[in-house]
């Protein structure tokens, strides 16, 4: 962000001061300044930025909020506007193969801090029973009675190098909902280039299709493992692959 100061000029502007920095941070978010899903600096940054209060800086917020333009949780106030900036390539949904449309009636995505399956484990390189961050997604597919699931189990470096991630540990009880659909923007934001390997195989007398993903970054570090479950009577699976770091 370039430091601005509306209060330079403040008899040529009629709009309250807060109104003022709400439509210019509005400006800077549609310019991109920060991406949509992604959390804003700190009150006291913002603060500086404009050359305001925090008072003024929470007021604007509060207006944005109400227009829908934000939303804040336990974690801060994040960008809600949809799509992303121009520029940027589109980012890839996390996990793989759920369905764009999100959220949809049925859909459950938790994450929990648990021993991962043994497969993962070993493919994470986790000793037998350590915990890590385990990220389950369930939903039904639109109108075919068909569902997917998937399991995902991160890594000891995806928590230590992608601080959105890490956050999650303290609440992960597998009870609250988790959308973590911007998994693979964070760990590119984090400088982490993503290297995907799709191997697909169908269970025996089944209508479904198994795939395990593993993302590996430029270092061949594992940073995370997926086992979805797909019931592929009227679906269509659909895959983007590697995506460079961000910057």
């Amino acid at each position: 962000m370039t430091r601005t100061t509306p209060h330079d000029h403040p008899l040529a502007d009629p709009r309250p001061l807060y109104r003022q920095v709400a439509d210019q941070l509005l400006g800077e978010l549609h310019d991109g300044s920060v991406p949509p899903g992604e959390r804003l600096p700190g009150e006291r940054r913002m603060a500086e930025h404009f050359g305001v209060s925090r008072e003024t800086v929470r007021q604007a917020l509060d207006v944005l909020r109400r227009d829908g333009m934000l939303s804040t949780d336990r974690r801060g106030s994040h960008v809600a506007l949809p799509g992303s900036p121009a520029g940027s390539p589109a980012p890839l949904a996390f996990p793989v193969g759920t369905l764009a449309d999100e959220p949809r009636t049925g859909a459950r995505a938790t994450v929990a801090w648990e021993a991962p399956p043994a497969e993962h484990a070993v493919a994470l390189g986790l000793a037998p029973g350590r915990p890590t961050l385990v990220h389950r997604y369930r939903s039904p597919s639109a109108g075919t009675g068909g569902r997917r699931s998937a399991v995902t189990s991160f890594s000891a470096v995806a928590l230590a190098e992608v601080e959105e991630l890490a956050r999650y540990r303290d609440r992960a009880d597998d009870s609250a909902a988790a959308q973590l659909r911007r998994t693979y923007d964070w760990m590119r934001r984090a400088g982490l280039a993503l290297h995907h390997r799709d191997t697909i195989t169908r269970p025996t007398d089944t209508a479904s299709v198994r795939v395990v993903r593993r993302v590996h970054d430029q270092y061949a570090r594992p940073l995370e493992i997926t086992d979805l479950l797909v019931d592929t009577r009227q679906d269509a699976l659909v895959y983007e692959f590697t995506l460079p770091p961000a910057g």
